[in-house]
């Protein structure tokens, strides 16, 4: 037995046409792991040739979405309708705690109840009630104190009036003048000088007293007041003097720059 030059052959007796012995399963998986399969480097290059060279295209990496959580995405079957929020994938981590922002209190006023309107609307109603009755209070308080002033201005007035004497005729007359206004002013001015040569010639020395007096009517500014009054008079035919009594009406009038009660209008009633 001859070994072939070729690596990996071997000859068998009978020469080349001889037919081979056939060979058991056996021999057969020996032979495969005894000898190992050698692959010719120049013929597998050669039978790849007439292949074209594959052309590796580059890798390109996928670009990296940048939709955050709060992104508004189309859905495929919602095309052309209102997008809809998409909320990112539940991440499993370790459980934190989350500290909770306590809500800060609104500043805004509480709706009064039902009771407290209705006390606001009692104690408005007492205000106004209270400022009404004052305003009446005072408004009959001024018309009292005004009555009052023009009812002793009255009873000064009519005194004076039928008080004059000889001796001190100038002055009583003056008195006169000054608590007077309107036409009894001009009418008493104007037969002043006949007056007084009447209390002078006669030697007249009268004095009077008031009796009553009352307020017939009057307001703030004006007032009537009827006033009873005894007078005991002397003059050169009864020395001695003699009881008089008169009854005298005067119209009164406040003056608003100095506030004071004059008479406007004198009349002997009885």
């Amino acid at each position: 037995m001859s070994e072939s030059p070729e690596r990996g052959l071997r000859l068998v007796p009978g020469g080349a046409d001889a037919p081979a012995a056939p060979r058991s399963v056996r021999q057969r998986a020996a032979t495969r792991r005894r000898i190992p399969k050698r692959r010719d480097t120049l013929t597998h290059v050669l039978s790849h040739l007439d292949e074209e060279p594959e052309v590796l295209s580059p890798v390109v990496a996928e670009p990296k979405s940048t939709v955050d959580e709060t992104d508004v995405a189309l859905d495929e079957d919602d095309a052309g309708k209102r997008p809809r929020r998409r909320t990112a994938p539940h991440r499993r981590g370790p459980a934190r705690s989350v500290r909770r922002r306590e809500p800060k209190p609104r500043s805004r006023l509480a709706r009064p109840s039902l009771t407290t309107a209705l006390l606001a609307l009692l104690v408005c109603a007492a205000v106004a009630a209270a400022a009404v009755l004052g305003n009446r209070w005072y408004d009959a308080r001024t018309l009292d104190r005004a009555h009052q002033q023009a009812l002793a201005a009255a009873k000064q007035t009519t005194v004076d009036f039928v008080s004059v004497s000889a001796a001190s005729v100038d002055r009583d007359l003056q008195r006169i003048v000054a608590g007077a206004t309107g036409d009894f002013r001009d009418e008493f001015t104007r037969g002043q000088a006949q007056v007084r040569a009447a209390v002078v010639e006669n030697n007249v020395d009268s004095k009077g007293t008031v009796l009553r007096a009352a307020l017939v009517s009057g307001d703030r500014d004006a007032a009537v007041v009827l006033v009873a009054i005894d007078a005991t008079v002397r003059n050169s035919k009864s020395p001695e003097g003699r009881a008089s009594h008169y009854r005298i009406q005067v119209d009164m009038a406040r003056d608003r720059d100095s506030g004071r009660w004059q008479v406007a209008k004198l009349q002997f009633v009885g």
